[in-house]
């Protein structure tokens, strides 16, 4: 069973950065295609980007393209997403899952996520 810790949420004004970040652990872990996912108060968790197993390939949200920068380290086991330029319609509760690239479908556990909220 892999285990997914978000971190590096926080409360800060409209146009700063964050970084989060997303831990794996476990013994069967094994590299996959990684997403991050949010949900804003009532509404449904919608997909905000994608890298592929190697790191090679990303995807992102119409939303947040050019703003969000997702990458990982396979060694240390981590993913990460810049968040830049950030805009109170960014704030809701960020998720690392395991996906499927293509179809962008989480086939994984959900952690418990990572609360970011932008002020105006």
């Amino acid at each position: 069973q892999v285990q997914l810790v978000e971190s590096g949420g926080g409360l800060v004004q409209a146009g700063a950065s964050l970084r989060l970040s997303c831990a794996a652990s476990g013994r069967t872990f094994s590299p996959t295609s990684m997403g991050w996912f949010r949900q804003a108060p009532g509404k449904e968790r919608e997909f905000v980007a994608a890298i592929s197993t190697s790191g090679t390939n990303s995807d992102y949200a119409d939303s947040v393209k050019g703003r969000f920068t997702i990458s990982r380290d396979n060694a240390k086991r981590m993913l990460y997403l810049q968040m830049n330029s950030l805009k109170p319609e960014d704030t809701a509760v960020y998720y690392c899952v395991s996906i499927m690239y293509v179809s962008r479908a989480p086939i994984g556990s959900w952690g418990q996520g990572t609360q970011v909220t932008v002020s105006s």
